[in-house]
């Protein structure tokens, strides 16, 4: 492919002064690391941790740029193949990423701009003259123009490459999507667009006991990386029955457990739920099943690890979600007690100090709305494992005996507002 040619390696309309290329080089350094941080502030997609393989990618791309200008400057003669190659390789990483050119093209105008507020400082500083500033203009922006066309070439070799291998790419944008800390949206957004994948909203991850065999299936809307020392999947939205029978049957039996629905950043939280549960479907904690499923094991998978708190309890009291925080609150606080205190009114009302017929009314609507989970050992069980284990986080308020019970106007102000 074609590429254009800086003026620095064609005929300048001046010769620069011999000495110019030394006032610039000890500053590369410290305009390195200038551009580097106004590029990572200024593109969310690049500001992810210096100090891994990325970091050390983007610190060499620039440092090498600017080095090999300032050697332009005293020889345009000079060999860039290594620039050069360089360049390419931000593209094809820019590729591999999943973004457009968008952004890297961004980065180099970003990186232009911060190094010519440097030249001006150093030729003001040293009394450069215009001639010797307009050429320098001239030359440092036709410089980042051949930049990015040389990552441009990068971009398109990588690519190309993609075409033979979607289910790489596939794979790639998985592992971006699992990364943690998690990566911009956007940056997943580019790399679906690519592959042609719809960018889901909601997501729920599989965890497959391996070895998978080449035999298996998945569904086209899925993402899958088999080659995992821990086999795994994303499936879009919701696996519902018809979906899991799919499933089962795409596995070909293989034993395998379905996370929880998620939004799409939360979707290593789906992967470790499924995960457990294929560990405890092993240990014969969970019944033994071809597939296990997350939600019917909410409970025992909590157990096992308390950070499921939060997913129980939506699922628990779900019922209630239409109602105010405060009506929550309180008809939460009265079920907590009574479910303790084996369903007699009058101790629950002394420990919440309102007035038994409060208690009562309370209960009735609890028992509409909650329907038949009041009833179900199961559901009573885990409620109450609930309600005990926000009220040790001291989420609702302290139930410990008050010291009067209220009187006929108290009682008639909880009546009419009971919840």
């Amino acid at each position: 492919m074609s590429r254009a040619r800086s003026g620095l390696r064609g005929e300048p309309r001046i010769k620069y002064p011999p000495e110019l290329a030394g006032l610039i080089r000890p500053e590369l350094p410290n305009l390195t690391e200038e551009i580097i941080t106004e590029v990572r502030r200024a593109i969310p997609e690049y500001a992810r941790p210096m100090d891994g393989p990325y970091g050390r990618v983007l610190r060499m791309g620039v440092g090498q740029a600017l080095a090999t200008f300032v050697d332009l400057l005293t020889d345009p003669g000079a060999s860039p193949d290594h620039r050069d190659e360089v360049c390419r390789k931000l593209g094809e990483y820019e590729a591999v990423e999943g973004r457009s050119l968008d952004s890297l093209q961004a980065a180099y105008r970003i990186g232009a701009h911060v190094a010519w507020r440097r030249a001006v400082e150093l030729g003001s500083e040293y009394s450069l003259s215009s001639k010797v500033m307009s050429q320098l203009a001239d030359d440092v922006f036709s410089y980042i123009d051949e930049l990015a066309s040389l990552s441009t070439e990068g971009y398109l070799r990588a690519k190309a490459r993609s075409s033979e291998s979607q289910d790489e790419w596939r794979q790639r944008m998985l592992r971006l999507i699992l990364e943690q800390p998690s990566v911009p949206r956007r940056a997943i957004g580019d790399l679906a667009e690519l592959v042609g994948w719809k960018l889901p909203q909601q997501v729920t991850m599989v965890a497959v006991a391996p070895p998978i065999g080449p035999a298996v299936k998945v569904p086209a809307d899925a993402l899958a990386d088999f080659k995992a020392a821990e086999p795994h999947l994303l499936l879009p939205g919701e696996v519902d029955t018809e979906r899991r029978k799919a499933l089962e049957l795409a596995l070909g039996g293989r034993p395998a457990a379905v996370g929880i629905k998620v939004p799409l950043a939360e979707a290593a939280d789906s992967l470790h739920w499924a995960r457990q549960a294929l560990a405890l479907g092993r240990a014969g904690i969970i019944p033994p099943a071809k597939l296990i499923v997350c939600d019917d094991h909410l409970l025992t998978l909590w157990l096992s690890e308390g950070r499921l708190l939060k997913q129980l309890a939506r699922q628990q009291f779900a019922a209630l979600a239409g109602l105010s925080e405060r009506q929550q609150g309180r008809l939460t606080e009265t079920l907590g007690v009574w479910l303790e205190t084996g369903g007699k009114a009058a101790e629950v009302a002394v420990r919440l100090n309102i007035h038994p017929q409060t208690v009562r009314y309370r209960m009735r609507i609890l028992e509409r709305v909650l329907g038949d989970q009041l009833h179900d050992p199961d559901a009573r069980f885990a409620m109450e494992v609930v309600l005990r284990a926000q009220r040790l986080q001291g989420k609702p308020t302290d139930r410990s005996p008050r010291p009067a019970r209220p009187g006929p106007a108290r009682a008639e102000a909880s009546l009419a507002d009971p919840s």
